[in-house]
């Protein structure tokens, strides 16, 4: 993973329950409580992945555009530049599952 992460938690939450996670979403993946948030700051250009729930994503504002705040389902992907930070957390109270991994070069045409 190639991002400077920090989690904070938003509210006083009772012993938070660990969301049914099936094995094939888990691997590869990380996993975000419900009633926490995670900041990211990519190292290299880097794709957030969201394997389950869904999460509310706020990128921060560059000299190109403003502060964006979107909310990311199971299957889409945030591509996220090298430099650039997130803040993410889950969408509901069940919490989510994600990826976090360096972007693939666009193919070149020839």
């Amino acid at each position: 993973m190639s991002a400077v992460a920090t989690t904070t938690t938003l509210s006083s939450v009772a012993a938070a329950r660990p969301a049914a996670v099936p094995p094939a979403v888990r691997r590869g993946a990380w996993q975000l409580e419900a009633g926490h948030a995670m900041s990211l700051k990519a190292s290299s250009s880097s794709v957030l992945r969201i394997r389950q729930g869904r999460v509310w994503v706020t990128r921060d504002a560059t000299a190109h555009r403003g502060s964006e705040d979107l909310v990311l389902a199971p299957g889409e992907s945030l591509a996220v530049a090298a430099g650039e930070r997130i803040v993410m957390e889950p969408w509901d109270s069940h919490g989510a599952t994600y990826s976090w991994d360096a972007a693939q070069p666009a193919a070149r045409a020839g």
